[in-house]
């Protein structure tokens, strides 16, 4: 399977992405491998190709929620990368696939030597912290099925597939409701044709019509990606710079409880 594109790189000019390009390798994960826990120290910073990561806030009650969800419009820990700091939250991988991977030293090398590359980092944590206020504003504001068809919607994008892999437990971790709720409303969205459900597989049928049941916050968080990272035209040209890329690596990082 191809290489899709990571926005955050392929938006970069070749001069300052030849910085990052060496240290890169690409690396496969798997769906609910977990890369980080909080409080973690940082052991490498993920440009997601086709895999997409949850940032995940665990409560004492042991209960998880969701705060952001990055995917090939995004990278995961580079801000952190900068300063040498831990972990703020569990990175999750929500959906199997390819990430490219470096160490934080490198990016951090690559940023010293490149405004642009710092300035991208910054764009990008923008970009996070807005979904992460909207995600917060949602949970707060919105019924759970106008947040159910703005999360799967992300997802898909994210995916690039409208076929998702995703259990109504996993579902309900997610958005910080009970599994049964999820029930309740995946059932109301099938009957009304705006998708099927099958044996944790989600097909969606009806793009439009969940755009519609979807709250505000579906188009919130794409027009603030859209804005801040897909700035011209280089953020859609195929992303192969250099060939050692090409070389896919299997995570090597041990398997955490729960993973």
């Amino acid at each position: 399977m191809p290489l899709t594109d990571n926005v955050v790189l392929a938006s970069l000019p070749a001069a300052d992405l030849s910085l990052l390009a060496p240290h890169l390798k690409v690396v496969a994960v798997k769906q609910h491998q977990i890369l980080f826990e909080a409080g973690d120290p940082l052991e490498a910073v993920y440009f997601p190709l086709n895999a997409v990561v949850s940032l995940v806030v665990s409560l004492s009650t042991g209960q998880s929620v969701e705060a952001a969800m990055v995917g090939r419009d995004g990278v995961v820990s580079a801000l952190s990368a900068l300063d040498g700091q831990t972990a703020v939250n569990r990175g999750v991988v929500q959906l199997g696939g390819q990430v490219m991977v470096c160490s934080p030293a490198a990016l951090k090398e690559a940023a010293k030597q490149s405004d642009t590359i710092l300035s991208m980092i910054s764009r990008h944590e923008l970009a996070l912290f807005a979904q992460a206020q909207q995600s917060a504003a949602c949970m707060a504001s919105h019924r759970v099925e106008a947040r159910l068809c703005r999360w799967l919607l992300r997802a898909r994008d994210l995916a690039g597939s409208d076929a998702l892999p995703f259990t109504q437990e996993y579902l309900g971790e997610m958005l910080g409701v009970r599994r049964t709720s999820v029930t309740v409303v995946a059932n109301t969205l099938q009957q009304a044709g705006l998708l099927q459900y099958r044996r944790g597989r989600i097909q969606l049928v009806n793009l439009e019509a969940l755009e519609e049941a979807a709250c505000e916050c579906y188009q919130a968080v794409k027009s603030t990606y859209e804005k801040l990272l897909v700035h011209d035209h280089r953020a859609h040209r195929v992303l192969r710079p250099v060939s050692p890329l090409d070389d896919v690596a299997v995570a090597e990082r041990p398997q955490r409880r729960g993973s």
